[in-house]
This record gives C-alpha cells, structure tokens and sequence, in this order.
C-alpha cells in the first residue's frame, strides 16, 4: 500500500475567498484531475500546507465553460482542482503522491461510476521540474508493482485553468450530509485518513 505519511489533517477555511486566507509570498500551485473534483477537493482542503483549493475545468478548448458543457465530454476539459500550498510545509512531490493514492490511476476516463474524459486522470504541470517530478514518481509506482495494471494518468503542460461555478466551491463541507458525499467522499477520506468517525475533517 502507498505510503501516506506525508498527509496530515487539519480542518478546512469554510470561506474560501481570496480575502479571508493569508497566502505567503512563496506560496506554490499545482493542478490535479482525478474524477469528480467535489471528490479532489475535499482530499486536498484536509492536508496540512494546503492554503486554498479551487474546483475548476482545464485541458479543452471552449473558452470559459460550463459545468453543462464539460458534463457532455465534448468540450475536452477535465474536471480538476488547482491547489495553491506552503512548500515549506508539503512539497509538491508529497502532493503528487497523495494524487496517485487518493483515486484509482490505471482507470481511462473512469473513476467509480463517473465515466467520461472529464474525469481522466491527469496532473497538469506549471513548470519543467512539476514535469519532472510528475514523470519520475508515476515512472516509480508504475515500477513498483503496487498496481496490478499500468497508471494511465496524463501529465502535460497546463493550460487555462477556469474556476468552476461558485456552488462547486468548498463542496463537501457544504454538503457532506448529501448522498453523493456520504457514499463516496466521506468513504476517500476515512480511507487516506482525513475524516474522524462522523465524516468531518480532524481537527487542527
């Protein structure tokens, strides 16, 4: 089983907003798509460094979609989440590695019952060394034998990044008592070790 030391808990910012979180000058981003980001999101809002997270589309070529449109698979975006951290407290690799453990990487354009290129599994580098990084550890778990089929999570340079609509925003703090959220979010996040027995994040 991968290893998730690196992942620590705390409780997620109700608000979001630019505004109401103090990001540091070194502040870092990095872009993930790993199926549903309600399911993303909530991953990484629990991990320790993370300063914001936000839902979004990239990888397509309408301008400024839709959640209606991506939802169609015809659009070419992927559902992802661009996180922004403290690398002086989690490192970019340690995020890639919780990417890998947090869905199901050797699954094409599928995760759970969510089927669709939207919710392919890739990692959108902003950089030459998140490139590197990104194609060294998924080189290594492909190596590793810990999956039984080959990882078929894309890397490839970032494009346009377009936050998702604001009712996507912070989604499973907001409705973690909805059905999607209690049979497959709250489930991920027990498993990786970010929820206590009542499906809420740990406190600090």
């Amino acid at each position: 089983m991968i290893a998730l030391a690196f992942l620590g808990g705390h409780a997620p910012a109700e608000d979001m907003d630019d505004n109401a979180i103090k990001i540091p000058a070194n502040a870092q981003q990095a872009i993930f798509a790993g199926g549903c980001f309600w399911c993303t999101e909530a991953v990484y809002e629990r991990t320790d460094g993370v300063l914001k997270v936000e839902s979004g589309y990239i990888g397509g070529d309408v301008p400024n979609p839709s959640y209606e449109q991506v939802c169609t698979g015809q659009t070419g975006h992927a559902e992802a989440i661009r996180v922004t951290f403290d690398p002086s407290t989690v490192g970019y690799e340690q995020l890639v590695r919780l990417h890998f453990a947090s869905h199901d990487p050797t699954t094409l354009n599928r995760q759970g019952a969510d089927v669709g290129t939207q919710y392919r599994s890739a990692i959108f580098t902003l950089d030459d060394e998140q490139q590197a990084t990104a194609e060294r550890v998924k080189a290594e778990l492909d190596a590793s034998g810990e999956y039984s089929r080959p990882i078929v999570t894309e890397i490839t340079e970032a494009t346009i990044f377009y936050p998702a609509e604001n009712y996507h925003q912070n989604y499973y703090s907001r409705n973690s008592a909805a059905p999607y959220c209690q049979m497959v979010i709250t489930p991920k996040l027990k498993k990786l070790g970010l929820a206590d027995s009542a499906g809420r994040s740990p406190a600090p």
